[in-house]
């Protein structure tokens, strides 16, 4: 391996002998805590955040080290879609009469439905949620 390596023997085993270095122990120092703020935060922390709790416990690092004891970590922050309005109300076209006029309390099954539909965004796309409720049951 050592020629393959284009190592000396010599050197691979003073290698093996040789203490760890500071910067190594000071990298798993780090690492501990920065897997202690992103944790605490959620996992929604990038480097920029944990670079100032760091500054806070008086660690000074920077952010290119941050984001290089992430990657080792795996730490991924995880990002927020802005909202989008996905409802249009000023528009001209026709709307349903409203037949219930807020009286939700009904005596007879099957006269009045009410639903509603919800959006939830996952990993692998939208998700849609459909509710359908008998008035007399509910």
């Amino acid at each position: 391996m050592c020629r393959v390596m284009s190592v000396s023997r010599s050197g691979f085993y003073e290698w093996l002998s040789r203490p760890e270095s500071k910067r190594s122990r000071e990298d798993l120092v780090l690492k501990a805590d920065i897997r202690i703020i992103h944790q605490k935060s959620r996992q929604l922390y990038g480097e920029r955040r944990i670079k100032d709790d760091l500054a806070d416990l008086d660690k000074v690092v920077s952010r290119k080290r941050i984001n290089r004891l992430m990657k080792e970590e795996n730490l991924v922050c995880k990002t927020t879609r802005k909202f989008k309005a996905t409802t249009n109300s000023r528009h001209d076209k026709p709307v349903a009469d409203n037949i219930l006029n807020r009286e939700f309390r009904q005596s007879q099954p099957d006269k009045a439905y009410v639903g509603d539909i919800t959006y939830i965004p996952t990993r692998e796309g939208w998700l849609y949620l459909s509710v359908f409720i008998d008035l007399c049951w509910r």
